[in-house]
């Protein structure tokens, strides 16, 4: 893998203009994303680097592939707390643990029924998990279920904020540090 990584250096046919327009449109998709949750931000965001890097070659992008790896574990950071954020907000508001299986289940099966999905699969999940397995009040399954959706509402928050920053990394990486 190694071998064939450093045998990889540039796409020779593609242009600086046409590798900086490619790269602008990922970016800008890959930053949509981090807003829109059908749309794989950090995905596309980690694409664009590895396109700039891949079509400009390692002297012509700037781009580092430590910095590709950064960038990779950037994006699973963000994704496993954006995916925690619905539990982590109901426990917060005092949720059993079955409300805080339930806003992970939900979570997940939210992504089904997107965009709502996102919102009210957590809330939805703590909300029926605390009623039904933890036998709590109406008032208590509120709480926990009002704390999954503060909690995924701060999750997009992180996710947007790891895309901001992994925006500006590939721009300080190609222009300052490679």
């Amino acid at each position: 893998m190694k071998e064939f990584l450093e045998s990889v250096t540039s796409f020779d046919g593609v242009g600086l203009g046409l590798a900086w327009t490619i790269t602008a449109c990922l970016l800008i998709a890959g930053f949509v994303g981090c807003v829109l949750p059908f749309v794989p931000g950090h995905l596309l965001l980690l694409m664009a680097a590895l396109g700039h890097r891949l079509m400009l070659g390692a002297e012509g992008s700037g781009l580092s592939w430590w910095s590709l790896g950064l960038l990779a574990l950037m994006a699973i950071i963000s994704q496993v707390l954006e995916t925690m954020s619905g539990a982590a907000g109901a426990k917060r508001f005092g949720s059993t643990r079955w409300g805080v299986i339930g806003a992970l289940v939900g979570g997940v099966l939210g992504m089904f029924f997107m965009p709502i999905g996102l919102l009210a699969g957590p809330l939805l999940g703590a909300i029926v998990c605390e009623l039904a397995f933890a036998r709590e009040q109406m008032a208590a399954a509120l709480r926990s279920g009002v704390g999954s959706l503060v909690g995924t509402v701060a999750g997009m928050g992180i996710k947007l904020i790891f895309g901001l920053v992994m925006i500006l990394w590939i721009f300080l990486d190609v222009f300052l540090i490679g």
